[in-house]
């Protein structure tokens, strides 16, 4: 603007000019590598197109379109009326001419009417003067006459043109005058105009010109000041951040870094005074990241490490808040690797210093020795086993309440940063830098984490699990004991994971299932051993027993085996305590042997032992179907095979064994049921494998009834065979018969319940009558009131009387009318 330096001197567009040393120094080109070989003058500034303005509408065809249909129309119509109007005015001259002699300008040679005729081109002169250097006189008047005649038809047209528009002269000649008046009144009021322009110009235009210029110079200088002050304070941002990481304010010196580099990046760029220091808030930055994961690393190692009886629950939480600011402020997830490695190290000292503790307790400890994780390399006896194994499952589960108090701090911190699109609530932080996606990914991680800690948690306590061998088993007790501290170790280990281990099960597993197999073999030898030698005898049964069966007809999970009754109950109640012949369930007396009894007592252990490891139940549920069968095979082997004739001594299988073997094992059937509902409920799972057993028994009592009624039968045709229809009566075969059947009632009537005893006494009424039936068909006795049928009618009659007088028979069946059927052919 140097044109406004002095106002007398006239501004014009040639004022404007470009300031070389202006043009160099312009900071929004930066850096220039060729102004020194560019050639000076308008071309040495780039030229840029202006932009079209905002407040501009663009113009299209559619903002003609309607002027365009309005008067076309009237154009239309305009061209038709002269068009014409034309017409006529041709009509008018051709009439008005019609005497004149008509002119035709084909007469005219087409060289005459050309653009280019120029006389001085040699062709078209010697077009016009044919053979001219050779002509005559005569010859040159006849050119002569035919170039006037040319020229008078060229006259003649002209003037009729000039006829035809004699009204557009006279009009234009007649409006000269006019437009000169008004173009000299335009000049004057041009001039005028140019005047006032001139005088605004020097008024108006160039002192506001000047004023602004002025102010641009202001908000330049305003500029320069702010970029000093700000280069200034860019310089102060080192020592500011030793200040802030000397009171461990990591994540304000992160702050402070980031926006020194974007304030370096955008508003300082291309400061030369200023080009080291990205480079070393980097080399800061590195240092800072650096400090952070041997801090965290320090602090997680002291919180880790210190005694477990510290009431302290963390260690200066602000302190692990800040430095977990710091490394998310950095999005750095390594921290979490240094934190698992640091809990397992942990982990693996506590371990070890537990056992060198059990190992100090334990007098021949001589071989012992640990491994590098915390295992002992030889068993030690089962009570300082378990206390070690207690102890130190006990001290990892403080140890992990720790770890997850830490990640809860961390998950926190992480949630208060959390952008504020998440849902997250502010925690009092202002700063939100981490984004969702990153804080999901650092959920992930920690519980990543916190479940891999769990599992190498269980792994270790599962080594020391298994280091327990067969040479110093477990008692029953101490099985309980350890499956009580396994379950509230890994329950604990689930609430905070979310996952389960398996590890610990699998050798909890183990361990109890070496103790299920020696407790199932243990009741597996003492019941074959009592079934060897039961004689097959109804056992007295004490009180204690029917408090068994009492408590399985409840049909609800036994955890406990029934206590016998107290000595004080016993001298209270001496009467109450008296040993009873048979056990009473669902108003039934149950008469069996004394194996059974124990039998029952061994069940409710099994179910007892299912319910305490209920990791095991499955197993042991199938143990005691394996038990049961084995109880039904063996006792099949001593009645129905006779085994019980070399084993116990019996000299014969009578019916009272058979009647009483097969009410023992009704007796198991009974229990059955109440054993599938208890697995059932322990292990939520359904418990099959006693359908095939109660198959088997079920077939073992049919065999059984069977071999009754297969005995009484051979004894049935036996006496029969021998019988003939001759006195005296009744015959020696039916009193035998009948002392058969009064028999074989005395055995079974005390043992089996009246209704089986009634289905046997069918079956036998029934033989008896076939057996009957085919010695009248041997014998040749027909039913026609001779002294053979009256014979028989005697006999019959004293068999009816035998049967009556057991009372075990409907009415009906002990009619003669029923026996009818014995004379048919």
């Amino acid at each position: 603007m140097s044109g406004m330096n002095s106002s007398s001197e006239k501004w014009s567009l040639y004022s404007a000019s470009q300031n070389l040393s202006a043009v160099l120094n312009n900071p929004n080109l930066g850096k220039q590598s060729n102004f020194f070989v560019r050639t000076w003058g308008d071309s040495f500034v780039e030229k840029n197109e202006t932009e079209g303005s905002p407040f501009l509408l663009e113009i299209n065809y559619s903002h003609f379109e309607r002027y365009l249909i309005q008067y076309g129309k009237r154009i239309k119509r305009h061209k038709r009326l002269l068009q014409y109007k034309s017409s006529n005015n041709n009509l008018t001259a051709i009439s008005k001419d019609e005497d004149d002699e008509k002119v035709d300008l084909r007469e005219i040679p087409d060289v005459f009417l050309k653009t280019q005729f120029e006389l001085t081109d040699a062709g078209i002169f010697s077009s016009v003067f044919k053979n001219g250097e050779k002509c005559s006189a005569s010859s040159t008047s006849e050119l002569i006459n035919d170039l006037s005649r040319y020229l008078d038809i060229v006259e003649i047209q002209i003037a009729k043109h000039v006829s035809q528009k004699s009204d557009a002269f006279f009009h234009t000649m007649t409006s000269h005058d006019t437009i000169m008046e008004q173009m000299k009144n335009t000049c004057k009021e041009v001039h005028k105009l140019r005047n006032k322009l001139q005088k605004v110009d020097q008024l108006v235009a160039k002192d506001p010109l000047y004023l602004i210029g002025l102010k641009r110079k202001i908000v330049n200088h305003i500029k320069v000041i702010n970029k000093l002050k700000l280069m200034s304070t860019v310089l102060q941002t080192q020592p500011n951040i030793q200040l802030l990481l000397s009171s461990s304010d990591y994540v304000s010196a992160l702050e402070l870094i980031s926006n020194t580099q974007k304030v370096l990046a955008n508003e300082l760029a291309g400061v030369t005074s200023l080009r080291h220091l990205p480079q070393q808030l980097k080399e800061m930055l590195k240092l800072i990241d650096k400090m952070l994961h041997t801090e965290f690393e320090k602090y997680a190692a002291a919180d880790l490490h210190r005694p477990l009886d510290n009431s302290k629950k963390m260690l200066e939480t602000d302190h692990l808040v800040s430095i977990v600011l710091g490394l998310l402020r950095q999005n750095h997830t390594q921290f979490l690797e240094i934190f698992k490695q640091e809990s397992i190290t942990a982990a693996q000292t506590l371990l070890k210093q537990f056992m060198i503790e059990a190992l100090a307790d334990v007098e021949d400890d001589e071989d012992q020795c640990l491994r590098g994780s915390g295992e002992v390399t030889l068993s030690m006896d089962a009570t300082h086993w378990m206390k070690a194994l207690t102890a130190a499952s006990e001290a990892l589960q403080k140890l992990l309440e720790r770890i997850y108090a830490m990640m809860e701090i961390i998950q926190e911190t992480a949630d208060s940063s959390v952008a504020p699109s998440s849902t997250k609530k502010d925690n009092g932080f202002v700063d939100k830098f981490l984004s969702i996606e990153d804080h999901k990914n650092i959920r992930r991680k920690l519980q990543e984490l916190l479940v891999s800690i769990c599992d190498y948690c269980n792994e270790r306590l599962a080594s020391i699990v298994g280091t327990q061998s067969d040479q110093r088993p477990l008692s029953s007790y101490q099985i309980l004991e350890l499956s009580r501290t396994i379950d509230v170790f890994t329950k604990f280990c689930e609430e905070i994971s979310g996952k389960q281990s398996p590890a610990l099960r699998a050798a909890f597993k183990i361990q109890a299932g070496n103790y299920v197999n020696k407790f199932h073999s243990q009741r597996k030898n003492k019941l074959t051993m009592l079934l060897d030698a039961e004689r097959w005898k109804p056992a007295e049964i004490p009180l204690e027993f029917q408090n068994l069966v009492d408590k399985i007809s409840t049909n609800t999970i036994i955890k406990e085996i029934p206590s016998s009754p107290k000595d004080e109950e016993k001298r209270e109640f001496p009467m109450n305590n008296k040993v009873s012949n048979s056990l009473v369930l669902d108003n039934q007396n149950f008469v069996t042997v004394g194996t059974v009894l124990i039998l029952l007592r061994i069940v409710l252990e099994y179910c007892v032992c299912g319910y305490e490891l209920t990791l095991l139940a499955p197993v042991i549920g199938k143990n005691l179907a394996e038990l049961l069968r084995m109880f039904n095979s063996r006792s099949c082997q001593l009645v129905l095979g006779a085994g019980a004739l070399k084993t116990a001594g019996l000299k014969t299988i009578t019916s009272t064994n058979l009647a009483l073997t097969s009410r023992s094992l009704q007796l198991v059937l009974w229990i059955i049921p109440f054993i599938r509902t208890h697995f059932n409920e322990i292990s939520n799972d359904p418990f099959t494998s006693l359908n095939s057993v109660e198959k088997d028994i079920q077939n073992h009592i049919q065999q059984l009834e069977s071999k009754v009624l297969s005995i009484m039968n051979t004894l049935l045709y036996d006496q029969l065979t021998k019988w003939d229809a001759k006195p005296p009566v009744p015959s020696k075969a039916f009193r035998n018969i009948s002392r058969h059947i009064i028999k074989l009632h005395e055995a079974v009537s005390s043992v089996l319940p009246s209704k089986q005893v009634s289905y046997l006494y069918e079956i036998v009424h029934k033989d008896f009558k076939f057996a009957l039936r085919e010695q009248l068909l041997r014998l040749n006795i027909q039913n026609n009131g001779g002294p053979q049928h009256g014979l028989v009618t005697t006999e019959i009659t004293f068999y009816l009387q035998t049967m009556s007088m057991l009372d075990i028979l409907p009415a009906e069946m002990l009619t003669n009318k029923y026996m009818e059927d014995i004379w048919q052919n």
